[in-house]
């Protein structure tokens, strides 16, 4: 049905990708509106939805910014996940996830790989939507540095799920055979715990504390 989007690799053909822009644009505007109208608290202003855009634009940017990549998909990159967490951190999970689901299909566009839907849900959708789950510590001492652990373990548990339903294949062939098992997990979760031990000493420096607070203030006004 989709056989003229996707190219024999896996990847978008011309038409898929004039398609997958739209339809990323359409839904990133309705996913940033729903997510003000879902507030766990009320409805966003304005300026809280401006918040929320230029913390997912920002994470896009920041994906780009890659210190290191693995060959078969995933990368560390330079704290883009932490502006999805901030998000959840300021406006609650629902918001959270609605920011992460938006975030989802524009990594999708930015690096499409299409082996089924569920696939693609895996890899793209639920697993940057997890990231909205930071939000469930918001009101908690330390919320921040709690959510984005909590953050980047769901991430991780899809992009296993993912890893052990389609790219088992892929596993090297030089890989200990008493391992197979989590392969998935610890591929996955190397470039993940990475990043995210990367990003908690960034964000415990006193002076960025000091300042994601104030950003936080601003953000809830």
């Amino acid at each position: 049905m989709f056989g003229f989007m996707v190219t024999a690799d896996g990847g978008l053909t011309t038409a898929g990708y004039v398609i997958t822009v739209i339809a990323g644009i359409i839904l990133f505007f309705l996913a940033i509106y729903f997510a003000g109208k879902n507030s766990d608290k009320k409805k966003l202003t304005t300026r809280q939805l401006v918040f929320c855009a230029v913390a997912i634009a920002l994470a896009f940017i920041t994906s780009y910014l890659k210190i290191f990549k693995l060959p078969w998909g995933g990368s560390v990159t330079l704290c883009s996940m932490l502006f999805i967490v901030l998000i959840a951190n300021w406006y609650g999970v629902g918001t959270g996830i609605m920011a992460g689901f938006a975030y989802g299909i524009l990594q999708f566009i930015q690096e499409p790989y299409i082996l089924s839907f569920f696939q693609v849900c895996c890899d793209y959708i639920l697993a940057f939507a997890a990231l909205g789950l930071a939000g469930l510590f918001a009101k908690q001492s330390h919320g921040l540095l709690k959510g984005y652990i909590i953050a980047v373990i769901a991430r991780g548990a899809f992009h296993s799920l993912g890893g052990y339903l389609y790219w088992m294949s892929y596993m090297p062939d030089n890989f200990p055979k008493s391992l197979t098992a989590v392969y998935p997990i610890l591929y996955n979760y190397s470039y993940l715990l990475a990043e995210g031990i990367i990003t908690v000493i960034i964000i415990s420096v006193p002076a960025v504390s000091k300042a994601l607070i104030q950003v936080k203030r601003a953000a809830l006004q």
